[in-house]
């Protein structure tokens, strides 16, 4: 009979996807022609360049890797700790679907967005205005699916906490 995955294991796995990705995007951004490309565009202090480095970098490293494995652990320990399950699975795949989603779209928004008007600065400045109205409705999007990620995680740590605080007496 199989061992059943423990649900927690696809945390781990996009935790440490998101960790790969943001190292090699790390070690791409100060390589010689793709840092001096970055410097042309305003990187890291203004224009899109600091779309790519630091806002996509450091999203995917400290949100996509460090968050989600904190959630992991803390929905691992919780129980452990309380002596109780979780107030709700539901919620634990809620935050999981709704993180992954989120830091995926805003790192993708923030790159596509800052290459793309990186080389509209250099090429056609005129023409950012016309590509930048797009970015703000679809980092919107993707922030709000992060947020919803992020309540579901807090709504679940708060009413498990408030289940374990009323049973104590």
């Amino acid at each position: 009979m199989p061992t059943p995955r423990h649900p927690l294991i696809k945390f781990v796995m996009m935790s440490t996807t998101f960790f790969f990705v943001g190292t090699v995007h790390g070690v791409l951004q100060v390589t010689h022609p793709i840092r001096a490309w970055l410097d042309s565009i305003g990187s890291p202090y203004g224009g899109p360049g600091r779309m790519i480095d630091p806002l996509a970098h450091a999203h995917i490293n400290m949100v996509g890797g460090v968050v989600l494995l904190v959630m992991a652990v803390s929905y691992y320990l919780l129980p452990i700790l309380t002596q109780r399950p979780l107030y709700s699975q539901r919620l634990v795949g809620h935050t999981f679907w709704w993180i992954t989603l989120g830091v995926t779209g805003f790192y993708s928004t923030l790159l596509t967005f800052g290459i793309w008007e990186g080389h509209l600065l250099l090429t056609h400045p005129a023409a950012i205005a016309d590509v930048h109205r797009y970015y703000s409705p679809i980092i919107a999007t993707v922030s709000t699916a992060m947020g919803i990620g992020f309540w579901c995680y807090f709504a679940n740590i708060f009413l498990t906490l408030r289940n374990f605080y009323k049973t104590r007496g």
